[in-house]
């Protein structure tokens, strides 16, 4: 799999977990975690939780039942691939892969493989909008050539996009360590070299490759920080600094982490030192004038992604509440303090997903490439209100489930003979539900929402696809106020004539009240799945 030598019109391959595992020993990075280099990423217990929840992505893609939504048909090549490495034909791709990364994050809490869609669809219109501005059919060859390397060999991408920054009042440029931000340091005849540090990268140390996207507008002085590329996790004077998956430590045999010691996400500082990038993996380099509409597309569809993890996240709130209540011997169906906060969990994580849903149906075709773009408004409103719910959430899902959840005694308790027998018996609440049952349930919301591991969906929620004023902005920049502000004029009989320079009426709201609402040439309807209860 390492090299890709095959035919360009052979046939994709699709791994299974356990071959996405063993495909990792392919791979030399240079890891440290915890102030340790490790010797081998796939043998390494601090990562096991992120290696786990990325093996789920491979093995949904094979369930028979589930690969209807876990893959879809690229038509360009005619290979049925990962949803995850789809770009959107259709604007039912869009809400096929808000589905796909909802199922996927119900089973694992945060699913991280979906940041490969996202920047690959961002990519894919970058290369048009590229040979559009130049003439040329340069750019969508060279991209099209790396999607069929990726979607051939099913890889998983790691996406390092958030610079360190530096000095955040100084734009690139400016600052007074250039290695801030990633930067081209030399232009060669076969291809670039580049320095500089990324941060937050999801998942980097169990990724195949790395692809290096800018993550901000640039301007010309920018030129040299204008870099879109991809290579090899191992790639030469690469240094992954990580911290580990999950909860992976914690006494597992004796219950501690129920959650978080199976599935979690490591993220990674990405040091680049002098690395070397072959031109046929570089994507921009100094085309300042492109880096804007580059991430304002990432972001976009990895927002409308993010809804759809997030209420993943939420469905597991949600059952987990009920059981709480079911066992503390409660039924909110009759006790109005315990339904009304139920009420309200599934009233936000359906909110912000009925968003994700709004943003798939009112989806376009971007002007230069014609692959799908979630609509921005919905996209952003649905990540804001997931953003700045999150707390909520986890408030909700402790007064369902009382304070018990942090107040136990620790697990080792349950399997000391001279105590576990009496706290079975007294710490058991409803008859029909065990002591071991009721436990379990209260550790489990404990690791989601009271843990290290609860606090840190929190702040991923809050900040991860762009924090809440960078969601503002986008609402603000493309919400069609002006339509808003004719339909009153209008109302008013004032027979004001629109004018394109008058600032609050520029953003128009076109086509959506039309003949033809909201269709769009080329939508295909969802795939038609079993209810998600029933998929899990």
């Amino acid at each position: 799999m390492r090299e890709d030598n095959a035919n360009p019109a052979a046939a994709n391959r699709r791994m299974s977990g356990a071959e996405y595992r063993a495909s990792l020993r392919e791979y030399r990075p240079r890891v440290y975690v915890d102030g340790r280099l490790i010797d081998s990423v796939a043998d390494e217990a601090s990562l096991q939780p992120g290696i786990n929840a990325l093996a789920v992505s491979y093995d949904f893609a094979l369930d028979p039942a589930k690969a209807p939504l876990m893959t879809a048909l690229q038509s360009a090549s005619g290979w049925t691939v990962n949803r995850m490495l789809h770009i959107n034909e259709a604007a039912g791709d869009l809400l096929n892969k808000l589905e796909a990364v909802r199922l996927l994050c119900q089973e694992t809490g945060c699913a991280q493989r979906y940041l490969a869609h996202d920047a690959l669809n961002a990519l894919h219109q970058l290369s048009a909008r590229l040979d559009a501005a130049h003439g040329s059919n340069e750019q969508r060859a060279r991209c099209a050539a790396y999607l069929a390397h990726v979607q051939r060999n099913d890889l998983a991408l790691g996406i390092a996009m958030t610079d360190a920054k530096g000095e955040r009042a100084r734009r690139p440029h400016e600052q007074t360590n250039a290695d801030s931000y990633v930067h081209i340091v030399e232009r060669r005849r076969d291809g670039i070299v580049i320095s500089g540090t990324k941060a937050i990268v999801t998942g980097a140390p169990y990724m195949h490759e790395l692809l290096v996207m800018p993550s901000r507008n640039m301007q010309a002085e920018d030129a040299d920080f204008a870099v879109c590329c991809a290579l090899p996790v191992d790639a030469p004077g690469v240094t992954l600094i990580a911290r580990p998956a999950g909860r992976p430590g914690e006494r597992l045999e004796h219950g501690a982490a129920p959650f978080s010691r199976r599935y979690g996400q490591s993220t990674a500082v990405v040091v680049f030192d002098q690395v070397f990038v072959p031109w046929e993996r570089v994507f921009l380099a100094g085309e300042w004038q492109h880096s804007a509409a580059l991430t304002y597309a990432y972001a976009t569809h990895h927002r409308h992604s993010c809804i759809g993890a997030r209420a993943g996240f939420g469905d597991l709130l949600i059952g987990a509440g009920a059981l709480m209540c079911e066992a503390n011997g409660l039924d909110p169906a009759s006790k109005a303090s315990l339904r009304e906060p139920m009420v309200e969990l599934i009233k936000i994580t359906e909110g912000f997903f009925a968003c994700g849903v709004a943003a798939s149906v009112y989806a376009a075709p971007d002007e230069h490439s014609g692959s799908f773009m979630p609509e921005p408004v919905f996209a952003n409103i649905g990540k804001l209100l997931l953003a700045t719910q999150i707390y909520d959430m986890h408030r909700l899902a402790h007064e369902v489930s009382g304070g018990l959840i942090v107040a136990l005694p620790g697990p080792d308790e349950d399997h000391n003979p001279a105590t576990a027998a009496t706290l079975a018996e007294v710490l058991r609440a409803n008859p029909e539900v065990p002591y071991a049952r009721r436990i379990e349930v209260a550790r489990f919301i404990e690791d989601l929402t009271a843990s290290y591991q609860g606090g840190w969906y929190s702040v991923i929620s809050l900040h991860g696809g762009g924090s809440p004023a960078a969601l503002k902005q986008e609402i603000w920049r493309n919400y069609p106020l002006g339509n808003k502000v004719e339909l009153v004029e209008r109302l008013l009989e004032r027979g004001v004539v629109h004018d394109p320079a008058r600032p609050i009426t520029r953003n128009r709201q076109p086509g959506r009240c039309c003949a033809a609402g909201c269709s769009q040439t080329g939508q295909a309807i969802m795939l038609p799945l079993a209810k998600r209860s029933d998929s899990t």
